[in-house]
């Protein structure tokens, strides 16, 4: 079999020649995401992207891209471009614009505005960060990048932290849903704090974390709730309703893990302060107690030169006090000695008084005694009994 070959450039120039004149590809519109984008002397590079491909992009007048980023949904307009140097296949582009995003954002600006409106962002209301922290619960897609990062950073911190991921939808229909069910579950499980997280991506991506059901968890969760949620400069609702924010899942696992290394470094500084602090207290008692044996030994000496006068001294003074202590003693004694015998009932009829008595007692009163009754009257050197003759 016999071959007829075309060069290279003979089929290149052939393709160009194809797209050249293909006027339905002039000037039509392309809806990707932007990826890849960079600026090289005012000439802008990137791919638009979707689930299924990518098509390489060029726009000479960098400009246009003033207000988007990576990850944005966009519309092109432009043509596809193939040169034949290069045997590459370029969309031209000269116009750029958000796709869907006016929407968005109109209704993530109102959703905002009506949150703040009802407290869901009062700083008030926002929990401290606990400390201590021994598990950690992770609302995130289970085969993402996102969770392998937090137990990277986890590892690499703080290995002796648990990680409990509730895998959710991070993006599509129902994800807002799975997203609220995971933050209400995890506030009744074990955990300290909770995160929610996923990566980067566009607004119609992150659009689950815009919504109300998840803004509602999200503030009415009793537990510690950090959101880390897209790149640094992604904000989304969940972030103004959260305690706090993180830029980036990973930052969230760094703010969240203390660093055992910081902790180990920070026990060894506290061991040497102690053994310092003992060494010196130690000195400080020695020197004391050396300051203490001298002032001791001289106060020693004093008292060894003293002690017969002192001796003297507290002899004297000891006979005098128990000199004095009784004669005071005996002067109480003569006293009451005296007190008794005043009341001394024989000395009491020795004074011409007498006592008088019946069967029943003493007559202390006339109702005493009635008119025949025996009595005895007690006088100074004897008695006289009587027969009552008269009461009066």
């Amino acid at each position: 079999m016999s071959y007829k070959p075309v060069t290279v450039t003979q089929l290149s120039t052939y393709l160009k020649q194809i797209f050249d004149a293909e006027e339905l590809l002039h000037n039509i519109s392309v809806v990707g995401e932007l990826s890849g984008y960079s600026n090289v002397r005012g000439t802008a590079y990137f791919t638009l992207k979707d689930a299924g491909s990518a098509l390489s992009c060029v726009c000479f007048t960098a400009t246009e891209f003033v207000g988007f980023k990576n990850g944005d949904s966009v519309i092109v307009v432009g043509t596809p471009r193939y040169y034949v140097k290069g045997g590459k296949l370029n969309f031209n582009v000269t116009h750029i614009e958000h796709y869907g995003e006016s929407v968005l954002y109109k209704q993530f600006l109102e959703l905002k505005s009506r949150l703040e409106a009802l407290g869901y962002f009062e700083s008030s209301h926002k929990k401290s960060l606990p400390q201590n922290i021994r598990r950690i619960g992770v609302v995130s897609s289970e085969g993402g990048a996102v969770i392998q990062d937090i137990i990277n950073v986890r590892t690499r911190r703080n290995p002796n932290i648990d990680i409990v991921l509730y895998p959710v939808k991070v993006q599509g229909d129902g994800a807002e849903v799975e997203i609220a069910n995971a933050i209400q579950a995890l506030d009744e499980y074990d955990v300290d704090v909770i995160v929610v997280a996923r990566g980067g991506g566009s607004m119609e991506d992150l659009q689950p974390f815009n919504t109300e059901i998840v803004a509602t968890a999200t503030y009415n969760c009793k537990k510690f709730i950090m959101s880390a949620v897209g790149h640094e400069t992604d904000y989304t609702i969940i972030d103004f309703c959260s305690d706090m924010r993180a830029p980036t899942p990973s930052a969230a696992a760094e703010l969240l893990c203390d660093n055992i290394s910081d902790k180990k470094e920070h026990v060894l500084n506290l061991v040497s302060l102690l053994n310092k602090s003992i060494i010196n207290y130690y000195e400080n008692k020695f020197n004391g107690l050396h300051i203490a044996k001298n002032a001791l030994d001289k106060a020693y000496d004093y008292m060894i030169q003293d002690t017969l006068s002192v001796e003297n001294r507290v002899i004297e003074a000891f006979i005098k006090a128990f000199k004095n202590y009784f004669e005071i003693k005996q002067i109480e004694l003569n006293h009451k000695v005296d007190l008794l015998g005043k009341l001394n009932p024989n000395e009491v009829l020795k004074l011409g008084y007498s006592t008088i008595r019946t069967s029943k007692g003493y007559v202390t009163s006339k109702s005493d005694v009635g008119v025949g009754d025996e009595i005895e009257v007690s006088v100074k050197d004897g008695s006289i009994m009587a027969t009552v003759v008269d009461v009066r």
